[in-house]
């Protein structure tokens, strides 16, 4: 889940965006807690005959040369610049474009841009799951809930320029609307609903929700004293949560005051939707009715989604040089919380960002200042885990109170402006007095990560009754400078030291207090790393996200054969690269799909590993990990008959980060990790 109004480019505005950050039309919205554009539009929707009609009024205080753009499934009425009729658009996509000169005069500001559309929505599909929902940009209507993305262009807007806006929406009776912004005024009665919305500070796009909400609120004092409306549109099959979902809201916006500094708006709302969204926007987040119902929500995505009002939506990342939020938000919620709740909770999270990274196969690893937002599996293992382990080791290297301090200093200074990684790499050395210009570099800049090895490790005998202990470490070259820890395990206890590695190759003498008798790389793994193969037991995401990865399945024709392919398409997130059952498995990470007979007839003749005893024929189907003698991963999926094949079809993609996976029809009733193994030398 993830900040979408700047998340998801628009279309031709991200190609735009990137050339107006060039030439400084971009840059021009930095530094300021005001904006040049302002939107004032009026929308009609009609959700059962999926029809849009807008009115909107921009006004444009700047002199120069702009582009108007619209989706072109919208059907324009008119559109004038100060009264004069725009030329033909441009096509670009589903997008259309007007070039709007600039002006040499100041006197002739501000510009006054009008423009009346109307068109058809497509039909809400209820059916999508939670990926093919993440990457939907149409604007959507039905009677259970109207979704329009910034990303569809349901409205003219100026590209590359961030924007303040009023909306005011008109709905029928019985549905409600809302977008990001401060509700300032709404009326509802049989003649229809009617509700104003502001958002004066420059933002980068607006989402319209809307559905047969019923509406909870509550109020809370920021920190400042400042009065925060706190609401929930909660379809009415849940709207006995809204009381729980208010109280947790509350709970994070005081959390994260008093970590980073004041709520930047006056609301907070969670509106839920039909199908199986998760996405945040200023001022709200917009989660499906099934997320809602799920109980852990509440103490995992939800911070989550408040914390994006801070990073995402009230500083917005430079994506032109990466995308900094989803990392920072991934630290300061989801692994906040697990650390707040046990050191073994925190250290199970690295591991799991750890295991994800080692399932990406060479070249799916791109560089963090590349990533703007996830698309799959590959982009959030690097957009999201890798940067956010990051954060770690900065937190690490500078002491919490220092990293605490810059995070401070970066709301107060970036607030409401476009902000990017060396803005954030300048708040930290301020604030520590260092020169991070190596750590940053390393990290933002190369694919992929260090690949770390113990290759020596011996005692030294001394004649003084020291004991010491020298420690050779290898890394691939080019060198990374890094900071690894080791623990030296002795007769008496544990020994914690970091040592500082920059070469290929560096040997350390270690003094210790006792006999050494074994020393463990990076113990708590705190060190963002490629893992050696037996520090990681293969993983189910391995065949979920490495594009190399091969296919077999065992239905040779048939519903059973229609079934598992629909299964490995869902599993893999594209069509799958299809190789005979009857040949040995490839090298290559390959996903093996089948009915159990058939599946432990294909074990048997190609001499592999029967079925693990916690798997055996538990529940009605079962998925688990084989690592091959040659280094190759196989991940099988058996199921006792057809319809236990189709059952898992929309969970089983869930649980990549698992070894093994036991279903009951739908529903999950067993899963885990194999062991992994630290890299240990024992000392003679």
């Amino acid at each position: 889940m993830g900040s979408r109004t700047l998340d998801i480019w628009r279309g031709v505005a991200c190609v735009l965006l990137s050339i107006l950050a060039t030439t400084g039309a971009y840059a021009a919205s930095r530094g300021t807690d005001t904006t040049d554009i302002h939107y004032d539009i009026t929308v009609n929707i009609d959700p059962v005959a999926r029809s849009i009609e807008g009115r909107s009024v921009i006004t444009a205080n700047t002199p120069e040369e702009l582009t108007l753009v619209l989706g072109r499934r919208f059907g324009v009425m008119h559109a004038r610049v100060d009264g004069t009729s725009l030329g033909p658009a441009a096509s670009m996509g589903k997008m259309r474009a007007w070039g709007i000169p600039g002006i040499s005069g100041e006197g002739q500001l501000p510009r006054r841009i009008e423009v009346h559309w109307k068109g058809d929505l497509s039909a809400l599909d209820a059916s999508l799951d939670h990926s093919q929902t993440l990457g939907r940009d149409e604007p959507a209507s039905g009677e259970a809930g109207t979704f329009l993305p910034d990303s569809s262009g349901w409205y003219p807007y100026i590209a590359g320029k961030l924007a303040s806006y009023q909306v005011n929406i008109e709905l029928p009776a019985g549905q409600r609307g809302i977008v990001p912004g401060r509700l300032m005024e709404e009326s509802d009665s049989d003649k229809g609903y009617r509700a104003r919305f502001e958002f004066p500070s420059p933002t980068g796009g607006i989402d319209l929700m809307a559905g047969p909400y019923a509406v909870e609120t509550s109020a809370m004092r920021g920190a400042g004293g400042k009065s925060i409306q706190l609401r929930t549109y909660f379809h009415p099959q849940i709207a006995d949560l809204a009381p729980a979902y208010l109280d947790s809201v509350k709970g994070y916006i005081e959390l994260y005051e008093s970590w980073i500094g004041e709520y930047p708006f006056t609301e907070f709302s969670v509106v839920s939707s039909p199908t199986p969204t998760g996405f945040g926007m200023p001022t709200l987040t917009y989660l499906g009715i099934e997320v809602l119902r799920l109980p852990f929500i509440r103490s995992t995505s939800l911070g989550h989604e408040v914390l994006h009002n801070w990073w995402g939506n009230g500083v917005y990342p430079d994506y032109a040089k990466g995308n900094w939020s989803e990392g920072l938000t991934t630290f300061m919620a989801d692994y906040a919380y697990k650390e707040r709740g046990s050191p073994e909770a925190a250290l199970d999270m690295r591991r799991g960002w750890l295991r994800d990274f080692a399932a990406l196969s060479p070249g799916q690893d791109a560089s963090l200042a590349s990533f703007t937002s996830r698309t799959h599996g590959a982009t959030q293992i690097v957009g999201y885990n890798k940067a956010a382990m990051i954060f770690l080791m900065l937190r690490d290297l500078l002491g919490r109170e220092t990293f605490d301090r810059a995070l401070h200093a970066f709301w107060r200074e970036q607030r409401f402006r476009v902000a990017s990684w060396a803005d954030l790499q300048r708040a930290f050395e301020a604030a520590s007095g260092r020169d991070l210009t190596v750590f940053f570099d390393q990290w933002l800049t190369r694919a992929g990560a260090p690949v770390l090895r113990i290759a020596e490790a011996e005692p030294v005998k001394s004649d003084s009754g020291h004991h010491r202990v020298t420690v050779t470490l290898e890394q691939g070259d080019p060198a990374y400078r890094l900071h690894v820890p080791v623990a030296i395990h002795t007769a008496e206890g544990e020994e914690l030291r970091t040592l500082d590695l920059e070469k290929p190759r560096q040997t350390f003498m270690l003094d210790i207090g006792a006999q050494p008798l074994k020393v463990t790389l990076d113990p708590d793994l705190r060190l963002f790393r490629r893992l050696m193969p037996e520090e990681a037991p293969p993983i189910l995401r391995q065949v979920m996200v490495d594009r190399t990865a091969a296919t077999v399945l065992l239905p040779e024709s048939g519903d059973a054969r229609g079934a598992a392919e629909t299964l490995a398409t869902k599993i893999q997130n594209r069509a799958p690269k299809l190789v005979s059952a009857t040949d040995s498995p490839p090298v290559v990470p390959t996903l093996v799909i089948g009915l159990q007979d058939q599946v432990d007839a294909w074990l048997a003749r190609h001499q592999l590993p029967e079925r693990p005893e916690m798997v055996g024929n538990k529940g009605s189907a079962q998925a688990w990990t084989v690592r091959r003698t040659n280094g190759g991963t196989l991940a099988i999926v058996s199921a006792r008959d057809l319809a236990s094949l189709v059952a898992v079809t929309r969970p089983l993609p869930h649980y990549g980060r698992q070894s093994y996976v036991v279903f009951d029809g739908a529903k999950m009733i067993g899963r885990g990790s194999w062991p992994t193994r630290s890299q240990v030398v024992k000392l003679d």
